[in-house]
């Protein structure tokens, strides 16, 4: 974590994020997975899986999906829903761009 302003974290560079890997952040004790995706948008979720807890930033990111890499479980990264069979949900969060900075909104 970089700054607060405005309600939101500075969390680093764009041109600095993985494409199609996850990488952790921190805002707090709230520890954050960010996924640059094939389609250049930045998304940002829990970085722990409902189910066991897996670190989702370790996972495999397959579209707008990361798969948790403890069971397979397939988690969008724009919403943070658990795909079926598997159900549950983490907490999503919003993601601003700016002059090739990476914010989260809190």
């Amino acid at each position: 974590m970089v700054e607060n302003t405005l309600g939101r974290v500075l969390i680093g560079k764009y041109s600095d994020l993985p494409e199609r890997l996850g990488k952790t952040a921190f805002i707090g004790k709230e520890e954050i997975a960010l996924f640059k995706l094939a389609n250049g948008k930045v998304r940002a979720i829990k970085n722990r899986c409902p189910h066991k807890g897996g670190v989702l930033a370790e996972g495999m990111v397959s579209g707008e999906h990361v798969f948790c890499p403890m069971h397979d479980w397939k988690i969008n990264v724009c919403d943070g829903q658990v795909q079926a069979p598997d159900h549950g949900c983490v907490k999503a969060y919003k993601v601003e761009v700016e002059e090739n900075l990476v914010y989260i909104v809190i």
